[in-house]
């Protein structure tokens, strides 16, 4: 009998399979537990629908998420750092402060996890950082630290 797995099954397959099982297994436990229908027409077109339907989700968050990237090039925030004599700093600039400069001065809601700084910015200066926006996209994000 075959299946449309309607979560994942552990050792028959993922959410939106279709799967060939035993009658027994697909009545009296898989449909039972609400975890797969019988695959008919009817089933086999929604499965297929409701597919697309994802994929065109999904390319509309990459795009969105392009022309966000596309966005951030163009901005800048500006964080200070205490230093002390000499040039040297107190500390370093985190991205939670990051984060929260570009709230304020961009208006973004920028996720502090989604940034990537690979050396912490300990001096002033003017560095790009990237932001993961997408699986697929990394925008950058120009950063200008001042002395306070």
């Amino acid at each position: 009998m075959e299946i449309i797995l309607l979560e994942d099954v552990k050792s028959l397959g993922k959410k939106g399979e279709m799967v060939t099982v035993s009658e027994g297994y697909a009545r009296n436990f898989l449909i039972k537990k609400k975890l797969g229908v019988e695959a008919t027409a009817k089933n086999r077109n929604d499965l297929k629908l409701q597919k697309q339907h994802e994929e065109k989700l999904a390319k509309e968050k990459l795009e969105a998420a392009k022309a966000f990237a596309e966005e951030l090039k163009e901005k800048s925030i500006t964080v200070s750092i205490k230093t002390g004599s000499g040039g040297r700093s107190f500390g370093s600039v985190s991205t939670k402060e990051l984060a929260a400069a570009a709230k304020e001065q961009l208006g973004y809601d920028l996720d502090k996890k989604k940034m990537v700084l690979d050396v912490p910015i300990k001096s002033p200066g003017i560095f790009t950082m990237p932001i993961k926006l997408h699986p697929k996209v990394t925008g950058e994000l120009k950063v200008i630290v001042k002395e306070a």
